[in-house]
């Protein structure tokens, strides 16, 4: 029996994770939430699709990247070992094009929208290349990551609002801890293969206390969530998303405690409904006002 190897266009579609979009959920949610809260629930159609896209195109040049920085150290885990570069089956030079032109792409899409978000479209490319580094040095890189993948939150309430308020900086804060939360479920996936290879992960700075951590980002985000919520007058609807936010996070203890590879990866990929749980409630509670 034949086996064919997979064809150029589908090794790309790998290499920038468009078979697994999840990526690229977590970090729209945010994003829409602080569309919806910045144009008080009425956000228009054209910024819609501009950071809907935007951050797909951004997450897809950042695996690339992320992929390129990591050829050497993929090979070493189990769950990265057949990645399209690390396999030899794309060159590092490919993804990086590839990358260039993703990005290239999504700063296409915002030369409608004004001079402050543009501004701080540079600072987010930035951020998305040098994530991948910060691994080799910064004892929690979740924590940067979590800075990285939130800042479609200032860039929204620029195009929106022309200034980016202090309510989106505490916005922003409520991400990091969310990423904190999940990336950490998901670098205890790999923590037995990290800690041979000498990466730094929140899962092993963590330690024994990793779990108690994890729940503590998730209260921490919920909180800053609900404070904003106060301060901008949101009710019941808004109230219940979070709520049920709080029993997916509680869901969520129940997968980790264990500290088993597989109920990690499944609280990480559960996320996406959590975070899909507070938008739901941003959206109706100003929908039935």
């Amino acid at each position: 029996m034949t086996t064919h190897s997979p064809s150029k266009l589908t090794l790309y579609f790998r290499l920038v994770r468009l078979d697994k979009p999840i990526g690229a959920v977590l970090l729209l949610w945010p994003t829409l939430n602080a569309l919806w809260l910045a144009s008080n629930g009425a956000p228009d159609w054209r910024l819609l699709a501009i950071f809907a896209l935007g951050t797909l195109l951004m997450r897809s040049a950042g695996c690339a990247v992320n992929d390129y920085a990591d050829q050497d150290i993929d090979k070493h885990v189990k769950r990265t070992a057949q990645r399209p570069i690390t396999s030899g089956r794309v060159s590092g030079r490919e993804a990086l094009a590839i990358a260039a032109v993703l990005t290239v792409l999504a700063g296409a899409l915002i030369l409608p929208l004004n001079t402050l978000t543009k501004e701080l479209s540079i600072v987010a490319v930035i951020l998305a290349a040098s994530y991948p580094y910060f691994k080799r040095f910064f004892a929690i890189p979740q924590a940067y990551l979590g800075i990285a993948f939130g800042f479609g939150i200032p860039m929204a309430y620029a195009a929106v609002q022309g200034r980016v308020p202090a309510l989106a900086w505490v916005l922003l804060a409520a991400n990091i801890f969310w990423t904190l939360a999940y990336d950490t479920e998901y670098a205890m996936v790999d923590r037995d293969d990290d800690l041979k290879i000498g990466i730094r992960t929140s899962a092993i700075t963590f330690g024994r206390y990793d779990v108690a951590i994890i729940m503590a980002c998730y209260a921490a985000h919920l909180l800053l969530l609900l404070l904003c919520g106060r301060r901008l007058g949101l009710g019941a609807w808004f109230y219940a998303g979070l709520a049920v936010a709080g029993a997916m996070a509680l869901y969520h203890y129940t997968l980790i405690r264990g500290r088993e590879r597989e109920p990690c990866f499944t609280a990480f990929r559960h996320n996406n409904w959590l975070g899909a749980a507070v938008f739901a409630g941003v959206a109706l509670d100003y929908a039935f006002r």
